[in-house]
């Protein structure tokens, strides 16, 4: 069974973890893993330099998390973490205090900045990264070109790292530009990946800079379109408000309410042009379900939290049921 995975940074990760635990558990390789083949393409419009390292931010946090060392309750991050090196930049001035580097995590960006000045490209220093890890799938930037996001505000234009860590995404965005989308292309292995899935999944994260942003490298939007697997989404939205993070305020900023319903419709239906086939939404929001099912939609209600390892298996189990490819 092939998987491929579009995937923004915590929610898709912690997805992800959940996603491996079912396939481990149906599909058994007998060595404590699982037959299954799981691709995860991870957004890489977050990226940024900072102190002169690269920092891949989605990229990181699914590496530690399905590798075993994220840090829980942040989300994001390594466990044990500690920012001496961080205090003593500030205590120089050079800016960016906003965004701290922790210890152990700035070992991983010096080794990817090192690598990448080395003449690697990204997709091939992320492998390296990964060796390290085990996070048990084949993780892949979007492109090895580098994007970033920009978000323009009345104030002036940030970094999207900068709107949304230090501003708390509460400065009002009038618009968000990928610096660098245009002229990218996927990196290898990822139309493949899309290509010869079984079942694509586009698991809770950021619609409008997450996904939306995959989906704007060239090509690979017509690779989801074109891929004879079906394609499901689980909503990052539930009860009118984001699981995580500050996703309302990036969808108000493009005009699309908070809702279950109008994430899916923001994303489309294969069938009329749009890149999904189903979508799964929260019990809370099953409503939703019958509206969707009468325009065209495989759509389904089940409990969406991703409380635990266990609960986000079950979660992913209902996602696949509800394209029939179950494990």
């Amino acid at each position: 069974m092939r998987v491929t995975v579009l995937s923004g940074g915590v929610g898709g990760a912690r997805f992800t973890r959940g996603l491996l635990a079912l396939l481990r558990e149906r599909l058994p390789d007998g060595s404590g893993g699982t037959t299954a083949q799981v691709t995860v393409v991870a957004n890489t419009g977050d990226d940024m330099w900072l102190h002169g390292v690269r920092v891949c931010p989605d990229l990181d946090t699914l590496m530690y998390t399905l590798g075993g060392s994220v840090h829980e309750q942040q989300g994001w991050g390594r466990r044990d973490e500690s920012t001496r090196v961080a205090d003593d930049l500030a205590a120089y001035g050079l800016g960016g205090e906003w965004f701290t580097l922790g210890d152990l995590d700035l070992a991983t960006h010096l080794a990817r900045t090192a690598l990448l000045r080395s003449g690697l490209p990204l997709s091939e220093v992320t492998q390296r990264l990964c060796a390290r890890w085990s996070p048990g799938v084949r993780l892949l930037p979007m492109s090895d070109d580098e994007v970033e996001t920009h978000v323009v505000t009345d104030g002036g234009t940030l970094h999207f790292e900068e709107w949304w860590v230090r501003h708390r995404a509460a400065v009002p965005a009038r618009a968000f530009v990928q610096v660098g989308v245009a002229d990218a292309a996927p990196a290898p292995g990822v139309l493949e990946a899309l290509a010869s899935a079984d079942v694509v999944v586009v698991p809770p994260s950021n619609p409008v800079v997450s996904v939306g942003t995959i989906l704007g490298v060239p090509g690979i939007r017509e690779a989801v379109r074109a891929t004879p697997a079906p394609v499901v989404g689980v909503s990052p939205v539930i009860a009118g408000a984001p699981v995580r993070g500050m996703a309302d305020a990036c969808l108000t900023a493009i005009g699309v309410a908070t809702d279950a319903a109008a994430v899916a419709r923001h994303l489309g239906l294969r069938a009329d042009g749009g890149v999904l086939d189903a979508w799964l939404v929260d019990d809370a929001d099953a409503h939703a379900v019958a509206p969707l099912r009468a325009a065209g939609w495989r759509a389904a209600a089940a409990p969406t939290l991703m409380t635990d390892v266990a609960a986000t298996a079950r979660m992913a189990a209902a996602a696949l049921d509800l394209v029939g490819v179950a494990p």
